[in-house]
């Protein structure tokens, strides 16, 4: 089964309308080689694929003049992190041949691949692949999506067991293989200790120093470690939001797996409902989280968490379009208005603050403050 991903076609279409190459990068499984895939199959001319995990191909890109100047129509170049000495032939071949489109994928952020962006400047436009949202998955999958996660062959399995068996299965490579191809050297069973445990700090402030103590190694390593894991889109880093007011205010980033899924394996939760584990809120929390920043839109750097430490916080802060948009996440059907709530409005001037919960139900709890189901979205 393929969930059609239409929104992602059209982002790689308005990037070719600007830019000679688009780059789709996400992280491993996500469904990058599916979209480039249906995108060529729509292309209106001649199209060319190169994955670089085959040999076959692999070898050919060696010489990339021989291989790349005789093509036109589209050129589709899968794990690009793999050779990035083919960017700067990349930059040359833009310029020498603007009938040509080059799309390549990758399973790194942009700030891994800093060559694309120092060396194909002004050439390049940039999409982010998420695993499968709920707006892909239909309202009535949200309780399917939060439990198995959005990687598709996660979400689709036939069963729960072998949903988990595939969820084990891809932190064990991932862990054992691509961090390795991505260029990091370090010892999969040390990633995975630190994994499991930012999994149990999922939803809160990461106190560097306590995962340096607990693995023996310095916070400069630590904080290393967790880039890794950002740059690969296992982990989300939330920024925390400052204004100037006489209150201490949190400067530390929040951590979050980014798929529930995953975040359900990392903390060994297998059976068919959540609802009585210690952790439920803090899923919750992320899994709505996610969704709200991919119906947004919305980059990195425009989403913030903001708190006065044992007085108020807000979950999510998205600086849009010119507006400030907050939202709480309560895993609760009948949530109540808290002095939080109202400090984080007037504080940071919110233009509206939506407390997204379960469900579908929508109510206003004081005006500017409104009570929206996730389904809603």
């Amino acid at each position: 089964m393929i969930i059609p991903r239409l929104q992602f076609l059209k982002h790689i279409q308005q990037n070719f309308d600007i830019h000679a190459v688009g780059a789709l990068l996400g992280p491993r499984q996500c469904g990058k080689t599916t979209i480039a895939n249906l995108y060529g199959q729509n292309y209106q001319g001649l199209v060319h694929r190169f994955d670089l995990e085959d040999p076959l191909h692999l070898a050919q890109l060696e010489n990339p003049k021989l291989a790349l100047d005789p093509l036109v129509g589209l050129v589709i170049i899968d794990e690009i992190q793999l050779r990035p000495h083919l960017f700067p032939y990349l930059r040359v071949l833009a310029d020498q041949k603007p009938d040509c489109k080059y799309l390549i994928l990758g399973s790194a952020s942009r700030d891994l691949i800093q060559q694309s962006s120092e060396t194909l400047a002004g050439r390049i436009g940039y999409q982010e692949l998420t695993p499968l949202q709920v707006r892909e998955c239909g309202i009535e999958n949200i309780a399917t999506l939060w439990l198995r996660g959005g990687y598709p062959k996660s979400y689709l399995a036939d069963s729960l067991e072998q949903s988990i068996y595939w969820r084990k299965s891809y932190i064990r490579t991932f862990l054992e293989r691509d961090l390795g191809m991505l260029g990091f050297h370090v010892t999969p069973e040390l990633m995975r200790r630190l994994w499991i445990m930012l999994a149990h700090y999922h939803g809160n402030t990461l106190n560097y120093s306590e995962f340096a103590r607990s693995l023996g190694l310095s916070d400069t390593t630590i904080r290393r470690y967790i880039d890794m894991l950002e740059g690969a889109f296992m982990v989300r880093c939330l920024k925390p939001w400052y204004v100037n007011i006489k209150k201490r205010q949190v400067k530390s980033p929040k951590i979050y797996i980014r798929d529930s899924g995953l975040l359900h394996t990392l903390l060994d939760i297998e059976m068919p409902s959540i609802q009585m584990h210690p952790k439920v809120g803090a899923s919750w929390e992320g899994f709505g989280l996610e969704t709200i920043i991919q119906y947004f839109e919305a980059e990195a750097e425009e989403c913030y968490f903001w708190c006065i430490q044992g007085v108020a916080e807000l979950d999510l802060l998205i600086l849009k379009d010119g507006k400030r948009l907050g939202f709480e996440f309560k895993y609760s059907d009948h949530p109540t208005l808290t002095k939080s709530m109202c400090m984080a409005q007037e504080t940071l001037a919110l233009d509206h603050l939506t407390v997204v919960i379960p469900g579908n139900s929508q109510f206003l709890l004081k005006e500017g403050i409104a009570v929206r189901g996730l389904s809603s979205f």
